[in-house]
C-alpha cells in the first residue's frame, strides 16, 4: 500500500493548514473588539485628559493636538470620555451576558427535565417576557439609584426568559435520546445526568445566544443613558455623550458621530463574531 503523500510540512503546520480561515468581515470585527478591550483597559495609557476635567473656557472646540477629538460643551475632552466610555459599555454587555447564562441555564434545566417546575417556570417567564424590555429597565432604574449594578439588573432580567426558553428546548429535545434513557435505567443521579448528559448539548447554542445578549445589552444601556434613565451624566458613557452632543449636533456633528461609530462598531463586530460562532458550532452549517 503506498504512503499519503506529505505535503513537505511539519505535523502542527499541516493541522494549521486544515483549519477553516475565517471571513475577512469575522478577521476584521475581531481586530476592532480587541482593540475596543484594550482601549477600555489600558485607558489611562490611551488618554491625557481626565473625562470628568470640566474648562468652560475651552468648551466646543475643535480637534487639535491637545484635544484630538474636540471639546463638548464642558469643556471636557471627547476622546477621553469616549475611551472610558467603552469601560462602561463592555462591562455592562459581558456582565449581562455572563449573568443571564449563569441564571437561565439551571432554570432551564430543571423546566425541561422536570415536568412539574416547567408550568411554574415557564408562566414567570412568559409573564417577564410580556413587558417589553426596554419600558422594565426604565420602571427597574427609576424606583431605584441609576448605578450601574441597577443598569445591569435592569438589562438582565428581560434576558433570561430567552435563556432559559433556549435551554429548555435544548433539553426536552435531548431527553428522549437512548444514551440519557440508558443513564437513568442505570441509576444515574439527578445532579450527574443533568450535568453530564444534558447540559454539554446546550453549551453551543448558549455561546451563540451569549453573544447576541452582549451586544443587546449594550444597545439597551446606550438607550437608556440617551434617555436619561441610565447612569449618570458624570459617568462617561457612549449614550450619554449622544444624548448630551444632540443639542449641538448641528453646530459640531462630532459630538454624535464619534461616539455613535464607537458604538455601532463595537455592536457589529459582536454580532459578526456570534454569527461566525453559530455557523461554527452548527453541524448544518458546516455541512453548507
Amino acid at each position: 500500500m503506498s504512503k499519503p503523500v506529505s505535503l513537505g510540512l511539519p505535523a502542527p503546520r499541516r493541522r494549521w493548514a486544515k483549519l477553516p480561515r475565517p471571513p475577512l468581515a469575522v478577521a476584521l470585527a475581531a481586530l476592532v473588539l480587541l482593540a475596543l478591550i484594550g482601549m477600555a483597559v489600558f485607558a489611562p495609557w490611551f488618554t491625557h485628559h481626565a473625562p470628568q476635567a470640566l474648562a468652560p473656557a475651552l468648551r466646543l472646540k475643535g480637534p487639535s493636538a491637545e484635544f484630538w477629538l474636540g471639546t463638548d460643551a464642558y469643556g471636557r475632552d471627547l476622546y477621553s470620555r469616549i475611551v472610558y466610555g467603552a469601560r462602561v459599555s463592555l462591562t455592562v454587555g459581558l456582565g449581562v451576558a455572563v449573568f443571564s447564562v449563569a441564571i437561565g441555564l439551571p432554570l432551564g434545566l430543571l423546566a425541561g427535565y422536570f415536568r412539574t417546575l416547567d408550568a411554574l417556570l415557564m408562566r414567570v417567564m412568559d409573564g417577564l417576557m410580556a413587558v417589553p424590555g426596554i419600558l422594565l429597565a426604565i420602571a427597574i432604574v427609576s424606583l431605584s439609584s441609576a448605578g450601574l449594578a441597577t443598569v445591569m439588573v435592569a438589562i438582565m432580567l428581560p434576558e433570561i426568559p430567552q435563556v432559559v426558553r433556549l435551554v429548555r428546548s435544548r433539553v426536552l429535545s435531548a431527553r428522549e435520546e437512548p444514551y440519557v434513557e440508558a443513564a437513568v435505567l442505570m441509576g444515574t443521579s439527578t445532579f450527574k445526568l443533568l450535568a453530564r448528559h444534558l447540559m454539554p448539548n446546550t453549551l453551543a447554542p448558549l455561546i451563540v445566544q451569549g453573544t447576541y445578549i452582549c451586544a443587546s445589552a449594550i444597545l439597551t444601556e446606550a438607550i437608556l443613558s440617551f434617555l436619561g434613565a441610565g447612569i449618570g451624566t458624570e459617568t462617561p458613557t457612549w449614550g450619554n455623550i449622544i444624548a448630551e452632543g444632540r443639542l449641538y449636533f448641528q453646530l459640531k456633528p462630532g459630538l454624535v458621530l464619534w461616539a455613535g461609530l464607537a458604538l455601532s462598531l463595537c455592536i457589529v463586530s459582536i454580532n459578526l463574531l456570534g454569527d461566525a460562532a453559530r455557523d461554527a458550532l452548527d453541524p448544518r452549517m458546516k455541512k453548507r
